[in-house]
């Protein structure tokens, strides 16, 4: 089977797209974290020349850059090669993640039902995550992943490596696709990749 090449905005992202892919039955080949949306959209136009030839996932935020993902896919990308998978996160990758509600919550040691119920309706789920971070009884988790008081960081020192902890170790993508529509429409598309 042919490697998947990944391109991500950045760390978070790089968790999320090989644990789908493996999920999806898929190897990872290299994986691009092109440091924010910016130089992702830039790029992208040459990710999709690549593609031509071989299988390439790319996965990007919504964020607030359009009003639905086929929007902003069709303006990044309006003639997608025949191996490029331009999947959008709505609105951030961190919603896919809160989709698992039952593993968020063990994780960060909060009541599932803090966690919630749609994330794909939330403008802004890393902050979502990291108020629920905020509430958890474990100093660890907290010192962590919430910035320091004061502090102009928008997360805590630790956070990308311990969200990559959980995203590759307890998180379910068939359990979060059941919560997350953009989710379930990812997995759906990298599992037409598979002979």
């Amino acid at each position: 089977m042919i490697p998947v090449s990944v391109t991500v905005e950045g760390p978070t992202d790089t968790a999320i797209a090989t644990r789908l892919l493996r999920h999806a039955g898929l190897p990872a080949g290299t994986v691009y974290p092109m440091g924010g949306k910016a130089k992702l959209d830039e790029k992208l136009s040459g990710f999709n020349n690549a593609a031509r030839n071989a299988p390439w996932f790319v996965l990007r935020d919504l964020d607030q850059d359009a009003a639905c993902a086929p929007a902003l896919v069709q303006r990044l990308l309006p003639a997608p090669a025949r191996g490029m998978h331009l999947r959008i996160s709505v609105h951030q990758g961190e919603s896919w993640l809160l989709a698992d509600t039952e593993r968020i919550a063990t994780f960060l040691g909060v009541p599932v039902s803090l966690v919630p119920l749609e994330p794909d309706t939330l403008l802004n789920a890393k902050q979502a995550l990291i108020n629920l971070a905020r509430r958890s009884p474990s100093r660890d988790v907290r010192a962590a992943l919430v910035p320091s008081e004061g502090s102009t960081a928008l997360v805590g020192k630790q956070y990308t490596s311990v969200i990559a902890h959980f995203t590759e170790g307890d998180w379910r993508p068939g359990v979060a696709a059941r919560r997350s529509d953009s989710l379930a429409r990812c997995i759906r598309a990298l599992q037409t990749l598979r002979p």
